[in-house]
């Protein structure tokens, strides 16, 4: 049977995943063969650590890395035999425990650290080990009730009243557990690290209030947030332990130095749209009172076209009247005969005068209606010619729109500078509060997790 009792003095948290621990450790088990002669209580021995006296229990940690016995004028060891048949062996050591730690959620991590003490030789059915119950763990005075407190970590510590039972070597073995809890004081983070690089973001929306033409004053607040939020990711990220994802610190770092480069992004934006508003609106609207013209000449080219052929059709198919139509009196026919020579005299000035004065009275004086013609080949003609534009529409559609949206965003972005600017004041600070809020709530819910299990 053993019981031990451990009694802590100090406690220094070691970089590369080691707890480094001074402590008064005490052994107790139970050898009936061994009693206190003359009736004493209790009795002093000499312990010799090379060659012992009397039985000792072969003590083993598992996660024991280094175990350096304390000593001034001597080592700070003693046994006591007690009139029951108890031994106690009382070693003062500095020990050093290897712990596995995952730092994802650094700062916010807690780790959780398990210290067995077992037998090496013996199995559960030879030797059985548990704390003892007066009590197991004793602290000195500068522990607070919430475990001992150093400058940047909180540790406490914890037993598992059960018996353990681990396999390794030829059988199970008995095991009492003790476990070391370390959080970090979380203060010294919100200081150091996420406090400047809120107040770096909360900078960064100052350049949205500076009028866009300023370029220096506005560019020279941005890259200077933007380097010094970088500069600290790297020291940081230095200055942390390694793990294999990215660290909760890192998240927050990251996503900072990213607010402020959209904030820079949307000032390029805006510098782009004021660029090219000037350039590009009065070239645009050059081009297209061009374009306007170009088109406007060339209907009055198809119209031209258009009615010429129109012409040259009726004056191959129409008939000119006879000039006489009926048997009539001498007069009626003269007066007849005058009617048709003066319309022969002005059919032939009509087609001696050029095509454009001659067309109304031609038309008129014919049997086809040419205005009954002419909108149903200008319709054919509007048909054709609004199948091609469709094709070449259809083909370049895509390309077109594509263009348009662009010219429209840019020209937004530039004509609309201050309304962007004004957007951006109101929508970067409620992106980030959000963020804050998601960032805080999962982390925090996630260490109290890790606390509880």
């Amino acid at each position: 049977m053993w019981r031990g009792t451990v009694y802590y003095k100090a406690v220094v948290v070691v970089f590369l995943q080691e707890i480094s621990l001074d402590l008064f450790l005490q052994v107790y088990w139970e050898d009936p063969r061994v009693h206190a002669c003359c009736n004493h209580s209790v009795v002093e021995l000499t312990w010799t650590q090379q060659q012992p006296k009397f039985w000792v229990p072969d003590l083993y940690i598992r996660q024991l890395r280094e175990m350096k016995v304390l000593s001034l004028f001597q080592e700070m060891t003693s046994v006591r035999l007690y009139s029951n048949s108890t031994m106690r062996v009382s070693i003062g050591a500095t020990v050093i425990i290897k712990c596995d730690m995952d730092f994802v959620l650094y700062p916010l991590d807690i780790q959780k650290c398990a210290v067995d003490f077992s037998s090496y030789k013996y199995t559960m059915e030879a030797m059985k080990f548990k704390w003892r119950d007066d009590p197991p763990l004793s602290f000195p005075s500068d522990f607070g009730d919430d475990g001992y407190r150093l400058a940047k970590y909180v540790v406490s510590f914890s037993i598992e009243k059960s018996m353990q039972i681990i396999f390794y070597g030829e059988g199970n073995h008995s095991t009492a557990r003790m476990l070391i809890t370390m959080s970090r004081e979380i203060r010294s983070h919100l200081l150091e690290s996420y406090l400047p690089s809120t107040l770096f973001v909360i900078m960064s929306w100052g350049s949205f209030v500076v009028i866009p033409e300023i370029v220096p004053g506005r560019m020279v607040l941005l890259v200077t947030t933007l380097l010094s939020l970088v500069t600290m990711f790297d020291t940081v990220r230095n200055n942390s332990p390694n793990a294999l994802e990215l660290k909760c610190i890192e998240v927050w770092l990251i996503s900072c130095t990213l607010f402020v480069f959209f904030a820079l992004l949307e000032y390029f934006v805006v510098l782009f749209g004021i660029r090219y508003d000037k350039h590009w609106r009065h070239k645009k609207r050059d081009l297209e009172r061009q374009q306007a013209l170009e088109r406007q000449q060339q209907q009055q080219q198809q119209q031209i076209q258009h009615i010429a052929q129109v012409w040259a059709g009726d004056r191959a198919t129409v008939k000119l009247p006879p000039l006489v139509h009926h048997r009539r009196t001498g007069s009626n026919s003269a007066a007849a005969n005058n009617i048709g020579m003066s319309s022969l005299t002005n059919n032939s000035d009509a087609m001696a005068a050029p095509a454009p004065s001659a067309t109304p009275r031609l038309l008129s004086s014919s049997k086809v209606s040419p205005h009954a013609e002419l909108p149903r080949l200008h319709e054919k003609h509007q048909d054709a010619s609004g199948l091609a534009a469709g094709d070449s529409a259809e083909s370049d559609g895509p390309r077109r729109r594509f263009r348009m949206v662009a010219e429209y965003v840019i020209l937004y972005c530039g004509s609309q500078r201050g309304m962007l600017d004004q957007v951006s004041l109101a929508l970067f600070p409620f992106c980030f509060i959000l963020f804050t809020t998601v960032y805080w709530i999962s982390y925090v819910s996630e260490s109290q997790r890790q606390r509880n299990n």
